[in-house]
């Protein structure tokens, strides 16, 4: 019985040209292919032969065709191959290049197919860079911005803060809401007025008076609130207490979408009155970024580029 072959005597450029050979089914294409002459591929397949000291193809044959050993040689050499030629592709690929980590303060209950393609993305082109999220308020944001505690932020404002760099994102759509139980409820047009005197369910950060937070601004714009019924500062536990009929609030249309299909909550369509606030990427421009966050604050500015609508 002949030896077994030493992996460290193969001769990778004989099994590259016999898997060239294989791939091809015959010498001349082979040749053609490797950019060889024919007796050059033809002895490339001998010497392989004789180191593996097995025969890997038919001799004499009309039709091209390897041998049982050969096809199974031809198999894993093929996967060899192809793990070496991705390994060419990763070692091309400098997006990885990147390190660090990414701080990002959000606020909470955000729904936005901009943002969540921003991180899909951001992640795809920087696998090596971890991220960080903190949920608040803001108020909170934008004084850690500017006290340089921290670098970005995606804020609900009612208009840019001076002395900040206040990238516009989309436009966060709110409503009053009611639930079942009360009186409003089913009502297709509302005036304000009838709505000043009911019991609201607020935010907690409403009822601190930090101001930049536009549940604040809307619920005072409208002049609701000289009763607060409930606060939290979870949207789901002001969510609940307003379906459980505690009084009316205002929620995000887009998070409630599924308690106004079920009848949980109904939106109380006030006439002229329309609801919303801003979202801003928010950066102070006297502070330099870090490297992650220049990443993202760029990836953010392609994206609204090409996808202007994109919310």
């Amino acid at each position: 019985m002949p030896a077994k072959p030493k992996i460290a005597d193969l001769n990778w450029n004989l099994l590259r040209s016999f898997c060239v050979i294989a791939e091809e089914k015959g010498i001349t294409r082979a040749a053609k292919r490797l950019n060889m002459s024919q007796p050059s591929v033809s002895l490339a397949l001998q010497r392989l032969e004789e180191q593996l000291g097995c025969q890997l193809v038919f001799r004499g044959s009309r039709h091209f065709a390897l041998t049982l050993r050969g096809e199974k040689i031809y198999q894993e050499c093929a996967e060899i191959f192809r793990g070496v030629d991705r390994i060419a592709v990763l070692s091309e690929d400098r997006n990885d290049e990147e390190f660090g980590e990414l701080n990002l303060s959000i606020i909470s209950q955000l729904h936005s197919p901009l943002i969540d393609e921003a991180l899909r993305l951001y992640h795809q082109r920087y696998p090596s860079i971890t991220w960080r999220i903190e949920v608040q308020n803001s108020a909170e944001t934008v004084r850690r911005i500017t006290q340089e505690k921290a670098g970005i932020g995606i804020c609900l404002l009612t208009k840019p803060i001076i002395g900040l760099t206040c990238r516009h994102l989309f436009r966060e759509e709110f409503s009053v809401f009611c639930g079942a139980e009360h009186h409003q409820f089913g009502k297709t047009e509302i005036d304000v007025r009838d709505l000043q005197q009911e019991s609201v369910v607020a935010f907690t950060c409403a009822t601190e008076g930090m101001g930049l937070e536009p549940m604040t601004m809307l619920r005072e714009g409208l002049g609701l609130g000289n009763r607060i019924s409930g606060s939290s500062h979870d949207l789901e536990e002001v969510r609940r207490m307003i379906v459980c009929g505690l009084g009316i609030g205002i929620l995000p249309a887009v998070a409630v979408v599924e308690q106004v299909e079920h009848g949980e909550l109904w939106p109380l369509k006030l006439a002229d009155q329309p609801l919303g606030a801003d979202v801003f990427l928010v950066h102070s421009p006297q502070s330099q970024l870090t490297p992650p966050e220049q990443l993202f604050v760029d990836l953010i500015e392609e994206l609204l580029n090409l996808y202007p609508d994109m919310s």
